[in-house]
């Protein structure tokens, strides 16, 4: 994720420069590649993790294969989000569209295949879900890296001459600009898993209710989030040509289109949640019936978040085009630790509200990093600031 503002502010303040951007991303490509062995080896801990955190011991079963199948296609899907960057950075966006589309039916083919046995080949169920993805990852990783190649806006950049050729100043900046992002990202992707574990202590209805209510929202973030990324370049732009007034522009431009696009998801699953829960489970099955009434109650919680979660991704984008990366970790880090997960734990464990209190706490926690964040970028970008604007 570094990776972006590093090519943006490059670009912005002179976008003959490419020499910096191709150093940039390839000392990005650089740092997944050394993290590849302890990600991996984390990978392969999943089973014991699982059980460890008080999971039903046929769920830690049936994760433990699944992720070591997901693990040799990590490192490809995480240089696929280094190239992508870098593509958008560059206003590249329409061909990694394209390519995303096309994995993502290769995807539904391969998992017709292997995970149900179809046309000769083996019944691999989860695992062959876990062999499926890492198929697509390289093939994804494959096509965009022979797209930079051949494009002529892109290739002009020549990424992958002396690839293997180490930089360790700009090594150490894509790490020192990157781990805050990582943290970041980690502290939000952490809470919204750990909810899973929370769920699984309730029951498998609760956990099966949750993974559809989180996908509708997850679906419905793809818009605020496509927007905060470009929004994050064009204020990384507008910062390496010192030109505070775009800056802020781009930022209330970024938070206010992403609020209006998930807002588009978010006011008809909160009128019609059981219409939502009947994409994913048959309402007529008598069996559905628990699951479909959770993920109806869960739905109209997420509703409310999504507001708060579109706030929350393009404040946050924006400060990453600044390079303001340590104090948006740390904001992350209380919202959704010292605020979101003990308010989800208690009143979900604790609490008769049980399952829904998990989703009030998620959006508590959502509802802080928003507002904290919001105001860290407002400051930064305040109008007693432009005139003395340095990024």
């Amino acid at each position: 994720m570094a990776v972006s503002p590093l090519v943006s502010q490059a670009q912005g303040a002179d976008e003959n420069n490419t020499a910096d951007v191709r150093l940039s991303v390839r000392m990005g490509l650089w740092t997944i590649a050394l993290m590849t062995p302890a990600v991996l080896l984390v990978f392969l801990l999943t089973e014991h993790i699982a059980a460890a955190l008080g999971q039903p011991a046929r769920l830690a079963e049936l994760a433990g294969p699944y992720v070591v199948a997901l693990a040799p296609g990590w490192a490809f899907a995480m240089g696929t989000l280094v190239l992508r960057n870098f593509l958008a950075a560059i206003g590249e966006t329409r061909a990694p569209l394209v390519i995303v589309l096309c994995t993502t039916l290769a995807n539904a083919g391969l998992n017709w295949l292997l995970i149900y046995g179809n046309a000769g080949f083996p019944r691999l169920e989860l695992v062959g879900a876990g062999i499926a993805s890492s198929i697509v990852n390289l093939l994804g990783f494959c096509a965009l890296v022979l797209f930079i190649r051949s494009d002529a806006r892109a290739r002009r950049f020549a990424l992958f001459h002396e690839v293997m050729k180490p930089d360790w100043p700009r090594l150490r900046e894509v790490v020192r600009l990157g781990w805050p992002i990582g943290v970041a990202i980690a502290f939000e992707g952490m809470l919204f898993n750990a909810c899973v574990f929370l769920m699984g202590r309730i029951g498998i209805d609760e956990v099966a209710a949750y993974q559809v209510a989180l996908n509708v929202a997850s679906i419905a973030f793809m818009a605020p989030l496509g927007l905060s990324m470009a929004g994050g370049v064009r204020v990384g732009l507008a910062a390496g040509a010192r030109d505070a007034h775009r800056v802020r522009r781009a930022a209330i431009l970024t938070i206010g289109l992403s609020i209006a696009a998930i807002m588009l998801v978010a006011i008809p699953v909160m009128a019609f949640p059981e219409v939502v829960a009947g994409f994913y489970l048959d309402r007529a099955a008598a069996e559905n019936g628990r699951v479909i009434g959770l993920v109806s109650q869960f739905l109209v919680i997420a509703a409310a978040f999504m507001l708060f979660d579109a706030t929350q991704v393009a404040a946050a984008q924006a400060l990453r085009g600044l390079k303001d990366v340590r104090w948006p970790m740390i904001i992350t880090g209380v919202a959704y630790w010292a605020v979101g997960f003990p308010v989800a734990a208690y009143l979900g464990l604790g609490s008769p509200l049980g399952a829904v209190g998990i989703w009030w706490g998620l959006l508590l926690g959502l509802f802080a990093a928003a507002a904290m964040l919001a105001t860290r970028l407002y400051l930064l970008t305040r109008p007693a600031r432009l005139t003395d604007y340095q990024p």
